[in-house]
Formats: structure tokens, C-alpha cells, sequence
């Protein structure tokens, strides 16, 4: 009868720490090998193609059976965790020699796509958030850490803000209290929408009374008063509150890493929604996600160093509002973009500091290897460089907070460089660790260590001589350690004192008791080498470790420099200029380029154009054909409003920006088939966003509203979308449009103006000039674009011979004459544009245009030749015939 191994010790262990990491998978030590075991075999197996095996065969208590080794574990790791899955890691925690029955084991911690450290999960440009969402009335909480950095925030921002606020963070996981309410399951919705895995925890975590407890425990304070924490900020304590327990289930050991929180209210930054994002393509591109080739990020990042990066990415997706913080970042980019020198100085003393931010982070929490505290040790050596190349430029802005500020950790470099060896391995134990002189008994033992290969040739040569066998040769490996090995040929020649060890196909392998001796003293001094440096190593580690806060804000004024200093190197580079920026309302453009697209055409080739945005004239409404450059200007207009609020030079000879509150665009056409949304319902439902939330502040770009439907429907809507942000709202606007009709809201409003994207006729051909001009556009040239794209010969003549057919019949007045005639409302509507019947013979498109009969028939009359009577019974004969024709 076979054995219930299910019952075992060593499978109770592992039933009782599973239970308690129900969700996770769980990689459970067993020597050399993560073993795992039931469902997490099978699912292991599915996800990783594993063999899945048992671990009885074929018993009645067959327990499933997949594992992974050691060594590899950080692969399989990176692929579940990519997959969405979460990892327990359960270690032996007591040596397996000085057990008493089965090893103790427990888990060390548990790795979710929002919880990680190891560099392969990790993206080294952007920060790896696990966000907590709490709501409470009409605002939201979120709490954002990333494990690797030790970075908290904690944001509170309206119910509508709220996405913006998310998706600048872009978490990898996500924190939610089970839905009961409208404010939850919109939170709900939220987190659904942000793309990241969502975890949902009990409702109390969220308190905001609990938080604040756990707040002032793990940052050892009296209150959270003291970081700036008060009533008004429950909701995002209260996310903190559930964000905090969760980490401490995932890390056991503690989060000593973890900086003390930011708290962001409302004002300091500018919320970019998700279709403002996606269509200035700022950090990612349109064509594929994490992709940043023609991105505004693809072309700002000049970045040295992996926090400035990621810092840059942060600053990209937060434009500033306050024009003072703004002037303070601009006035940092002007030092370093007047000194070319002093610029280059700077960065190449940054070039060689490495991520302090996650080395220091991975310190602290006890996972640095020897050649990550190494690495660190390095990057704090380079810092008196880096002062001094600040100190060459006038200090401008920010730069003199930093220079004040100034730590370069010295004492701390120098110890770990003289600790370590230049080039440490990965683990204790791999090679020296350690350098020469730091402990006099560790030199000693190295001295026995490596000594032993002159003794090891000595002794060769001694028993070759003592045994007349020329061939003999002493070895070793980890199975048997050392020998010596003699042919089958010689075995008549082996001395009494030898003793068998080994039997191969064609030799036999012996020890002596010298060489017993010779090995229990090489092999007990490389063991006691190894202990001595994992504890001197362990010990260096937990003193880097504790200088953690120092160490994280070294590393922000590391980021923010190199930052600043490659805004500078692009502006430089670009020939870019820096903005006025101010609290008025104007934006005034002079020669402005788009940044992305600049850059891939030959210098020189792109044609620059001037924008004026002032309240008297706050509404542009932009004409002519496709492919002229209307999207790419209204793209360029964002984002150089943008560039300029982050603190950076912008493309243009000259600038003045206005600061905007927010910056909408709609640009482009998508569906969202997994919502069930058409792309016509998709721009209704992001225009609904912008009439919404748009204030007179705000900065609103449109491109060919109302194309996704009739007309006649399409062109009342956009008439009536921009009478509402002119009238309503108020607000900066850029309005392209092939509806040519949309250009008589100049006659009806007076801080409307028309503008063109100039084309060049020739012939029957168009040259597009890509130059910004006033006054509408009569022709959208679509027949010129066909004939671009490649349309078949035949099909370009008959859609030219339709075109004047059509236009030479008058379908519907004008709109601006129903406006005039009637209210806007039915504009809005479409009663103004349903008004006029549509010709007979609008026929013609299928065909050729077929002569009405009735008209023919009025052609034959000569109406000076009719009696009365005849009159009236010709007009009573073609009214009926009209009728019979209805």
C-alpha cells in the first residue's frame, strides 16, 4: 500500500504556510529547487511549460509537482509576475545541517506586479507604482508607493481629475474596498480602467482614523501633522491606511526604505486626461504602448541617469500651474543652457552614477548583493565631481536649493569601496567579496585558501616520485573532494596507504591521509572565509542601509539636476527658446515647430507657424484640405504649452504662454469595442469630458468634430459645440474642421477668426505649403488627396464630375443664415439644416443626372399663349403629377 504523502510533516508545513498566502503562488524551498505543489503546480506548469510530475508515483495521495532552481528563479519570477500572477517566496529560514526534524521555513515575501525589487521586474525609465483608491463625498484618495524607490505619495483630487491623477502614475497593481456604493463602483471602474491588476481588500483598511495610526507607526511620529497632513486629507490617509497593511503582508521583514509621504492637493499640477496623453503621444506611442520612439519623452530625454529619467517622465505627465514654480525650473534650464561647459561638466559627472534611488532602496530592505552596494559606492564617489561642475554655472532657479542642499555621502563611498573588492560577485560565497586588509584573519585564511594550489602541485610531484607513477595526478570536485587519480595500467604501483575513493571506466581514485589532512584544511578555511564575509558583508550592508532617507534625497537632487541639465542639452541642441510664461490669459506663438515631428525630417525642412490666442480673439477655426497639417498643428500648439508649464525651452522663436489649467485635445478617430462604443460614440463621450470640466483658463484643441455621423447631424453638433465653448465656457480654442460652414461663426461672434492651411494650385494639382494664413478655406482638395493616396484614374475623373455637378446646386442654406433667421438651438438640433428639400435629381451620383419631367414639360410652354382657364388647368395637372411623384 503506498504512502499518503500528503500527510507528511513536510506537506503539513506547506499546507499550513499556504493557507495563509491563499492568492499566490507559492515557491516553497526545497534545497537547490522552488518546489510547488497542487493547483500552483498545475498553474505553474500551464504558465511557465513546466513539466508537471507528482510527487508520489501514482499513489492513492498523488500530489501534483512542478519546481523551478534556485539559480534560474529570477527568470520564471519576471514571466509570472508579467503575467499578472502573485509570488510567495517561502525560504529555508535555519540550516538544513543543525535541523531538528523538518527545516523551518517561512515567507520572505511576496511579488506582485505593484511589489518588486529585482531589476528584470522592474522598468529602470519609469517608477513602478502600487496605487490604494479611496473615496469619500465627491473626491478621491489615491496613495501611490513604488517598493523599489521607497517613493509615497499621497494625492487628493475631484471625482473627475481622478483618471488623469491615475494614469500619470500608471500603476502596475491596484487597491480597492469591495464596491457598495456609486462612489466605489465608479472607483471601480477606475481601476479597471487603469490596465492594472486590481486587488481588492475589506472596507475597514480604509479608514482614515486606523490610517493615521499606521502612518505615525511607521514613521515613528506623534501625528501626521508634521508632514503637512491634516482633516481636509482623510481621504487620501485613508487610502494610505490600506496601501501600508498591504505592503506589510508582502514584506514581513518591514519597509524601512519607505520615505516619508507627499501629499499633492489640488492646483499644483495640470490633470492630462487620457486622450490628451494618448493624441500628443507624450510618453507613449500611438502605434504601440511602451513604446517612446516619436514621443515628447523620445525627444526631452537626454537623461544621464535612470532617476533622472523616470523624473522626467513625472514631470512630462504633471505640467506645472504656479508660474512661480515654473520660473524656478526655467530659470535652472537658462544656467545650464547659457554654459555650454559648465553644461557638459555636469553631465559627464553624471553619466557615471548609477540608480542610488533603487540601490539605496534595495539596501535598506536587505536584498542589495555585494555589487549592488558596490555599484552604489561607486555612484556616491562620483558626487564631489558632480558638485563641482554645479558650482562652474550662476545657480540660476532651482539650482541654488540644490547646490545649498549639497550631500555627497563621502565617508559613506569611501568605506564601501574600501570594504568591497572593486568587482564583487552577485552572492557571498561566488569569489572574494571582501577586500585585502579589511580583517587580518580573513587574509590569513585566504592565505591557506589559495596557498593550497602549490601544495596541491608539491604533493603531485611527491607522490610521483614516491610511486614511480608519472601519470598520477591529484584532483578535486564538490561530490568527493579531493583525490588522486591513477590509470587502471599502473594499479599494480599503488601503495598500501592509499585508499579507494572512486572507480571510473579506465582509473581508480584514491586519498591518503596527508591529503585527508591537506583537504579538512582548505576546505575549513574556505568556509569559514565565506561566513566571515557574509558577516562583515551583511554588517556593511545594514550601516549603508540605515543611512536610507540620506541616501533617497541624494538621489532626488541627482535626478532633478540631470534633468535639468538635459532639458538644457536639448534646447541647445534644437534650437530652442524659453517661454514667457505668466497668469494671463494670451498665448502668442511666434515661428512655433512641433517637437516629434521636427526631428524626423531634415533640418531646416519644417515649416514653423505663428498662433495667437487672446480673449478678443480667442477662438480659432481652422480650414482647408487633408494632409495640409491641421492635426500636427494643433498637436504642436499643446505641446508646446505644455513644454513650457513643465519648465523646459520650447521650438519657436518666441513664445508667450498664458498658464492653462488644463489642456483638452480631441484629435484623431478610435473605437472602444470592448466597451461596446463606436468611434462616433467614443468623440461624443470625450467631447462631454471637455464642455464639462473646460473653465476659461483651460486650452481646448478639436479636430473634426461630428465627422462620425450624417452631415447635417455632425455639422450641428460642431456648430454648437463651439458656440457653447465660446459663449460658455470662454476658454482658448482651436477648432479644425472640414465643415467650411463653421467659418461664418466669424460673422456671428466676435472673438472668432478664420484661419487656412495654405495649398498652391497648379493645374488641376495642389502644392500643400503647410503655412498657417487668415480667412477660410473654400475647397477641402479630398479629390487631389485621393489622387495622392493612389485611386485608381477612372475613379478621380467621375468623383471630379460629380463634384461640380454637386456644386453647383445649393442643397441647404447656410447655417450662419438659420442662426441669423432662427434660435442656436435649432442649429444645435439640425432643424436649420433639414429645412431645404434635397434636389430630384441628387440621384446623379449613381448616374447621370436625369431631366425632371415636369420642368420639361414648362420648358414647351409659352405662357403668353394661355388663356386663364388653360393656366389653371395646366397648374391643377402638374400638381398632381407632382403629387403622384412624392
Amino acid at each position: 500500500m503506498s504512502k499518503d504523502v500528503s500527510a507528511t510533516p513536510l506537506m503539513t508545513q506547506y499546507r499550513e504556510i499556504k493557507a495563509r498566502h491563499p492568492n499566490a503562488i507559492l515557491f516553497f524551498r526545497m534545497g537547490d529547487f522552488y518546489e510547488m505543489f497542487y493547483e500552483d503546480a498545475e498553474v505553474a506548469a500551464r504558465a511557465l511549460d513546466l513539466t508537471l510530475t507528482s510527487r508520489n508515483n501514482g499513489g492513492s495521495a498523488e500530489v501534483p509537482l512542478a519546481g523551478v532552481p534556485v539559480k534560474a528563479a529570477s527568470d520564471y519570477l519576471r514571466r509570472l509576475v508579467q503575467q499578472g500572477f502573485r509570488v510567495a517566496i517561502c525560504e529555508q529560514i535555519e540550516d538544513p545541517k543543525l535541523a531538528k526534524g523538518i527545516v523551518k521555513r517561512a515567507v520572505i515575501e511576496t511579488i506582485t506586479p505593484g511589489a518588486a525589487f529585482a531589476d528584470d521586474l522592474l522598468d529602470v525609465a519609469r517608477n513602478n507604482f502600487l496605487c490604494a483608491l479611496h473615496a469619500l463625498g465627491d473626491e478621491v484618495g489615491i496613495a501611490a508607493a513604488d517598493l523599489s524607490t521607497g517613493e509615497l505619495r499621497l494625492i487628493r483630487c475631484g471625482v473627475r481629475d481622478a483618471d488623469a491623477a491615475l494614469a500619470r502614475l500608471a500603476p502596475r497593481e491596484v487597491l480597492i474596498a469591495p464596491a457598495r456604493a456609486e462612489q466605489e463602483s465608479a472607483l471601480d471602474r477606475l481601476a479597471a480602467a487603469s490596465g492594472a491588476l486590481v486587488t481588492t481588500r475589506e472596507a475597514w483598511e480604509f479608514e482614515p482614523a486606523l490610517a493615521e495610526d499606521a502612518l505615525a507607526q511607521q514613521f515613528a511620529v506623534q501625528s501626521v501633522e508634521g508632514f503637512g497632513i491634516g482633516a481636509a486629507d482623510a481621504v487620501a490617509v485613508g487610502a494610505a491606511g490600506a496601501l501600508l497593511r498591504y505592503l506589510r503582508e508582502l514584506q514581513p521583514g518591514g519597509l524601512p526604505h519607505l520615505a516619508r509621504p507627499v501629499l499633492e492637493r489640488p492646483g499644483g499640477t495640470m490633470p492630462l486626461d487620457e486622450m490628451t496623453r494618448r493624441n500628443l503621444e507624450l510618453v507613449e506611442s500611438l502605434r504601440a504602448a511602451n513604446d517612446t520612439s516619436g514621443t515628447l519623452l523620445g525627444v526631452l530625454d537626454r537623461t544621464q541617469t535612470p532617476m533622472g529619467a523616470r523624473l522626467l517622465r513625472q514631470w512630462i505627465l504633471a505640467p506645472l500651474t504656479d508660474v512661480v514654480a515654473i520660473t524656478e525650473r526655467l530659470d535652472a534650464v537658462t544656467a545650464l543652457f547659457t554654459d555650454a561647459l559648465a553644461r557638459a561638466a555636469l553631465r559627464e559627472a553624471l553619466d557615471g552614477v548609477r540608480d542610488v534611488e533603487r540601490l539605496a532602496g534595495r539596501t535598506a530592505a536587505g536584498r542589495a548583493t555585494p555589487r549592488d552596494v558596490r555599484a552604489l559606492g561607486d555612484s556616491l564617489a562620483r558626487l564631489p565631481g558632480v558638485l563641482a561642475a554645479l558650482n562652474r554655472t550662476s545657480r540660476g532657479g532651482m539650482l541654488a536649493a540644490i547646490a545649498e542642499g549639497w550631500d555627497d555621502a563621502s565617508a559613506l563611498a569611501r568605506e564601501i569601496q574600501q570594504t568591497l573588492v572593486e568587482r564583487p560577485p552577485l552572492t557571498v560565497g561566488d569569489g572574494e567579496t571582501l577586500a585585502a586588509g579589511v580583517a587580518a584573519t580573513l587574509d590569513e585564511l585566504r592565505a591557506v585558501a589559495t596557498g593550497g594550489k602549490d601544495a596541491i602541485a608539491a604533493l603531485q610531484a611527491e607522490e610521483r616520485a614516491r610511486t614511480g607513477i608519472s601519470s598520477l595526478k591529484v584532483g578535486y570536485n564538490r561530490v568527493f573532494g579531493y583525490y588522486i587519480e591513477i590509470t587502471n595500467a599502473n594499479r599494480g604501483a599503488v601503495p598500501a596507504d592509499y585508499q579507494r575513493r572512486q572507480t571510473l571506466t579506465g582509473a581508480e581514485r584514491y586519498i591518503t591521509p596527508a591529503l585527508k589532512e591537506f583537504e579538512e584544511k582548505v576546505m575549513g578555511a574556505t568556509e569559514r572565509i565565506e561566513t566571515l564575509e557574509r558577516e562583515r558583508f551583511e554588517a556593511l550592508r545594514a550601516a549603508v542601509g540605515a543611512e536610507v532617507r540620506r541616501l533617497q534625497a541624494i538621489a532626488q537632487r541627482c535626478a532633478q539636476l540631470d534633468v535639468l541639465a538635459a532639458l538644457a542639452e536639448v534646447a541647445a541642441r534644437e534650437g530652442y527658446v524659453r517661454p514667457v510664461v505668466d497668469d494671463g490669459p494670451a498665448l502668442d506663438i511666434v515661428r512655433g515647430r512641433h517637437p516629434v515631428v521636427e526631428r524626423m525630417m531634415p533640418r531646416d525642412q519644417f515649416i514653423p507657424n505663428d498662433v495667437t490666442l487672446t480673449p478678443d480673439a480667442r477662438m480659432i477655426i481652422l480650414t482647408g484640405p487633408n494632409m495640409a497639417g491641421k492635426s500636427t498643428i494643433l498637436r504642436q500648439i499643446g505641446l508646446l504649452v505644455l513644454m513650457a508649464q513643465m519648465g523646459s525651452y520650447v521650438p519657436a522663436s518666441s513664445a508667450h504662454v498664458g498658464v492653462a489649467d488644463r489642456v483638452f485635445t480631441r484629435v484623431g478617430a478610435s473605437d472602444n469595442l470592448v466597451r461596446g462604443q463606436s468611434t462616433f460614440m467614443v468623440e461624443m463621450s470625450e467631447t462631454s469630458a471637455i464642455l464639462h470640466t473646460a473653465t476659461a483658463r483651460s486650452l481646448v484643441l478639436l479636430d473634426e468634430i461630428g465627422r462620425g455621423t450624417a452631415t447635417w447631424d455632425g455639422l450641428s453638433i460642431a456648430w454648437a459645440v463651439s458656440e457653447h465653448l465660446h459663449e460658455r465656457v470662454g476658454c482658448k480654442t482651436v477648432f479644425a474642421t472640414h465643415y467650411h460652414e463653421l467659418t461664418q461663426l466669424a460673422d456671428e461672434f466676435v472673438s472668432v477668426r478664420n484661419y487656412n492651411v495654405a495649398v498652391q494650385e497648379v493645374g488641376e494639382r495642389i502644392l500643400f505649403l503647410h503655412r498657417l494664413k487668415p480667412g477660410g478655406a473654400d475647397r477641402s482638395y479630398g479629390i487631389e488627396v485621393g489622387r495622392l493616396a493612389g485611386l485608381p484614374a477612372p475613379v478621380i475623373a467621375r468623383a471630379r464630375a460629380l463634384l461640380r455637378v454637386l456644386e453647383g446646386e445649393q442643397l441647404v442654406p447656410a447655417l450662419g443664415g438659420a442662426v441669423r433667421a432662427g434660435s442656436a438651438a435649432g442649429v444645435a438640433t439640425g432643424s436649420g439644416a433639414r429645412s431645404a428639400p434635397l434636389p430630384a435629381d441628387q440621384l446623379g451620383l449613381f448616374g447621370a443626372a436625369l431631366p425632371d419631367p415636369i420642368v420639361e414639360r414648362l420648358k414647351g410652354v409659352d405662357a403668353n399663349a394661355l388663356t386663364p382657364m388653360q393656366a389653371l388647368a395646366l397648374l391643377a395637372d402638374l400638381s398632381a403629377d407632382a403629387r403622384t411623384r412624392q
